[in-house]
């Protein structure tokens, strides 16, 4: 009788050991962004498999080229390896510590998250009493809003910049030049690691074949998140700076950046999720799949309920969908640092170190 002894690695040391074996096939070289960038070492420590987890966009071309995956005895699956690492170490860099796991891997904390968010906002309305305002300032002031997101805006910002800080630590990152920052905001608003090899877009839902579903998606989330961000902001500016408070009519600023913005993002997560469903879970991080998902529907129902709010303009509906949807926002603010909305941070850190180290590399 005969035990198997193989020692079981982490998944630093899994990576590690396929982008060995990368490092000596080298046919993905052109394939995205974490290929150069391995290519250009010989040995790899814990902080520079770190830096390509982040780099990786999960778009699997590798993995649908590779003549080593299973059954080959290397079986090789980097898309799925650079992931785990990836949820990994945003876990163990955010802070405060304790959260980011329950929220990237659990779906339902997400959706309790919500839940809570909501209840919150309805017993704020309750408590607070009708404001003085017209619109939705008739249901909650416009200072008992500002008590209430004010600190649910600015601890995350502040949580995620701590996470950030210890990730540009660890890969030993340098003082940040414009040139490199300019780089990888290019790359990042181009969203040019979706592309893939034959820049045709990626494998990510279509096996062998090349799609652009999954980046005209994002492309969609990330311009209707600015643009709603930008119709707060010019509503903040309308009200401090004009002394003009909400409610706005529809051809104003707010209206004209809020309402298409909220329809990108709708249908840019709708997309994903989608896009999500139809993907080989293998591939990925597959127990963070569920917190991913609540991520995304999280992210739809923000622009959504914001839709339906406007459109009940009015009614008697607008309570309790002012509620909705302030408790939507409540909860993706709060989660934002231990969410998978932290990727975007991490990622565009991970393209600022590439750009330096490339620029080194002459």
């Amino acid at each position: 009788m005969s035990l198997d002894i193989t020692p079981t690695l982490t998944a630093t040391e899994e990576a590690r050991r396929q982008v060995e074996i990368c490092n000596a096939c080298r046919y993905c070289e052109g394939y995205c962004a974490v290929f150069p960038a391995a290519f250009a070492e010989r040995e790899f420590a814990d902080a520079d498999i770190t830096q390509l987890a982040s780099l990786c966009h999960n778009c699997r071309g590798c993995y649908y080229a590779c003549q080593y995956t299973d059954p080959h005895e290397f079986a090789l699956n980097l898309p799925a390896a650079l992931a785990e690492v990836r949820v990994e170490s945003w876990a163990r860099f955010a802070w405060p510590g304790p959260f980011a796991r329950l929220f990237q891997t659990n779906g339902v904390a997400l959706a309790a998250a919500l839940v809570v968010g909501t209840a919150l906002i309805f017993a704020a309305i309750r408590a607070l009493g009708t404001g003085a305002g017209d619109g939705f300032y008739a249901y909650l002031s416009h200072s008992a809003m500002v008590a209430i997101f004010a600190p649910a805006f600015l601890f995350p910002l502040l949580a995620l910049a701590v996470g950030v800080r210890r990730y540009w630590a660890e890969v030993g990152g340098a003082r940040v030049a414009w040139a490199d920052l300019k780089a990888a905001l290019v790359d990042a608003g181009r969203m040019r690691n979706l592309s893939g090899g034959a820049a045709e877009g990626c494998n990510y839902e279509k096996g062998d074949r090349y799609s652009v579903a999954r980046k005209h998606a994002h492309h969609a989330v990330v311009w209707g998140f600015l643009l709603c961000f930008a119709s707060t902001s010019s509503g903040t500016v309308l009200h401090y700076l004009f002394d003009m408070p909400a409610p706005y009519p529809f051809l104003s600023l707010p209206k004209l950046l809020g309402v298409p913005g909220g329809l990108l993002l709708t249908v840019g997560a709708v997309g994903l999720a989608v896009l999500k469903l139809k993907a080989d879970r293998a591939l990925g991080a597959a127990g963070a799949w569920g917190g991913e998902m609540a991520f995304v529907i999280l992210l739809g129902l923000t622009g959504l309920t914001g839709l339906m709010l406007y459109a009940a303009t009015g009614t008697g509906l607008v309570g309790p969908l002012l509620a909705l949807h302030l408790g939507t926002v409540l909860a993706f603010f709060v989660t934002l640092p231990y969410s998978k909305m932290a990727h975007a941070a991490y990622r565009l850190a991970a393209l600022t170190r590439d750009a330096q180290q490339r620029r080194a590399r002459g």
